[in-house]
């Protein structure tokens, strides 16, 4: 256990040096966006970009771990929105119900899972943690936005839902970094040196500089709030997403293995430990954008990021 925290805390400890300069004003909140800006267009495509070519593509086209994990997703999110819709007489609406959906089936694998797994596991794991970033920034967050316009009955609220959720899809340099790392793989194309030297530098700069940007985005969003958030409206979603999440995902891939799809025992123990990371800090710039109750997407992001210290690194002593 000792020797897996050695490895699991310079990680967390970078969110926690970020979160400290954003609260003191070390780091302007102004500046913010700029490091957020740096690390999803320029640093992480960087990334999985050279995770996507050196990978595999078998790897990276595993149609068992897509089912198992999508399968995965959908059930979180119907799960989520079931326990919270149902909760002290029905406060919560479909759009802040959607988005704790979101929040308890998206882990935060680009930004803090990718290079942790990796160096948990070896490079062998970046291609399981790719495969479930793409379905979570294509499918689930999709399904989720378009469940969070139920609260609207006219069809222009989701049909205009329907084209940001498309058009969210089509900017985010994430995916089209992984489809470029993957069409790399295939016809094993390799970048001028030159140029892969500038995509490796960004690449080493993806891990630090987004672990100390959760960081601040959770202290901008924590100082941002204006409203208190009872207890019972988040610490719910963060048990679902800790616990449940992982052991979800577990026993439906043990399940699709007995059933005899090729799973391999590898890659369901990687896409475990995402399940196990915590909820995915994006996820509280989409809830804002579409008039979410941001602040308690932001509680929910922060206690899973502290309580994960603890519970990934218990998830991953019991899995290797």
């Amino acid at each position: 256990m000792l020797s897996i925290l050695l490895v699991t805390f310079p990680f967390f400890a970078l969110v926690l040096a970020g979160y400290v300069a954003a609260r003191r004003r070390l780091l302007p909140l102004e500046a913010i966006p700029g490091l957020n800006g740096f690390v999803l267009y320029f640093a992480l495509p960087c990334m999985l970009y050279r995770f996507g070519a050196s990978t595999p593509i078998a790897q990276l086209l595993d149609g068992s771990l897509v089912l198992v994990y999508l399968l995965c997703a959908v059930l979180m999110v119907t799960f989520t929105i079931a326990v919270t819709r149902t909760g002290p007489a029905g406060r919560i609406g479909w759009n802040d119900a959607s988005f704790g959906a979101l929040v308890a089936a998206f882990p935060n694998t680009g930004f803090m899972g990718v290079p942790l797994l990796v160096a948990l596991l070896g490079a062998q794991a970046a291609g399981p943690a790719i495969v479930t970033i793409t379905v979570d920034m294509v499918m689930t967050s999709s399904l989720c936005i378009a469940l969070s316009r139920l609260d609207r009955a006219d069809e222009h609220g989701a049909a205009r839902a329907a084209r940001m959720a498309f058009k969210g899809v089509v900017a985010n340099p994430l995916p089209w970094s992984i489809v470029l790392g993957t069409l790399a793989s295939a016809i094993h194309f390799a970048l001028p040196t030159p140029l892969m030297g500038t995509v490796s530098l960004l690449a080493d700069a993806a891990s630090p500089v987004a672990l100390f940007t959760i960081g601040a985005v959770l202290a901008r969003s924590q100082i941002n709030s204006v409203t208190r958030t009872p207890l019972a409206d988040y610490v719910p979603v963060v048990l679902i997403k800790l616990v449940v999440h992982p052991l979800l995902v577990g026993s439906v891939g043990l399940g699709a293995i007995a059933l005899g799809l090729p799973l391999g025992r590898f890659a369901l123990t990687v896409v475990v430990l995402v399940a196990a990371l915590p909820s995915a800090s994006n996820v509280a710039m989409l809830a804002e954008r579409f008039g979410a109750d941001n602040g308690r997407i932001a509680r929910i992001i922060l206690l899973s990021t502290v309580l994960a210290f603890f519970s990934f690194s218990a998830a991953v002593a019991w899995l290797t």
